[in-house]
């Protein structure tokens, strides 16, 4: 105990650390990309991979809490579309994870997230045939379930690339974060194995630290579903959009 307490030495530390967790906590029942903002902010605190491992297991509890008030809305049929691929994705990550600068990465990753967010916006102003004969084909899914699995897998950061997959699907709000959080918490709990025993950035402190973070998480959850439920659909996509704007020029600037 006294060992993860020592993880975080100051004040601010401990006040950073619980927004982290509010933010995660809105992320998985409404607010898809908030939850990004925390990434640079667990890299501070902790150094960037071993982050990802602290970051891994908040994710879980909130995933958990996400599906069970979601457990009847999402659709399985778009998470099977992107699982294989986001299983080949995670494997990539894994070989790769040790080798792959992490700056190089986040700016990959930003970069594509911004294309997509421009195909998506240019998809929203074409005839609906031309969205539909994109977004059906057998290629799209996968390629999204590629660039999920390596994202998710190297830095936490499915989000922005998941929200625009689900977006273009055109999803009701509460299907689009039914579904987010039940296909982000497949990943994530897959994850655990895998940086547990690869790349050994799993720890004791860091369980007992997020065990002090859940009434936050469960405070940030309770906030994300309270903004859906007000939120009309047209200014819930475009806070979306904005969103994974920010979140993806914090990948590439931070």
């Amino acid at each position: 105990m006294a060992e993860a307490l020592q993880l975080i030495t100051s004040p601010s530390g401990w006040a950073v650390y619980f927004l982290c967790a509010i933010l995660i906590g809105m992320s998985k029942t409404g607010i898809q990309n908030i939850g990004t903002l925390a990434v640079p902010l667990f890299a501070f605190l902790f150094g960037a991979k071993y982050s990802t491992g602290i970051v891994l297991l908040l994710l879980c509890f909130a995933d958990l809490i996400a599906v069970i008030y979601y457990r009847k809305a999402f659709l399985w049929h778009e998470v099977k579309k992107l699982l294989p691929a986001a299983v080949v994705g995670l494997v990539a990550g894994l070989l790769l994870g040790n080798y792959l600068h992490d700056k190089t990465f986040k700016i990959l990753i930003g970069s594509c997230i911004m294309v997509g967010m421009g195909i998506m916006i240019w998809l929203e102003r074409s005839p609906r045939e031309l969205q539909d004969r994109l977004t059906q084909n057998r290629w799209y899914s996968p390629i999204f379930g590629l660039i999920l699995g390596f994202s998710t897998m190297i830095g936490n950061a499915a989000g922005p690339a998941l929200s625009v997959y689900m977006l273009s699907k055109r999803l009701d709000k509460i299907t689009f974060a039914a579904t987010s959080a039940w296909f982000i918490m497949i990943l994530n709990f897959s994850k655990i194995p895998l940086q547990a025993f690869v790349w050994h950035n799993l720890s004791w402190q860091g369980l007992f630290l997020n065990l002090l973070a859940l009434p936050f998480i469960l405070l940030g959850g309770f906030i994300g579903i309270r903004i859906i439920h007000i939120l009309p659909e047209k200014q819930f996509r475009r806070l979306i959009m904005g969103l994974i704007i920010v979140s993806a020029l914090l990948l590439i600037t931070l």
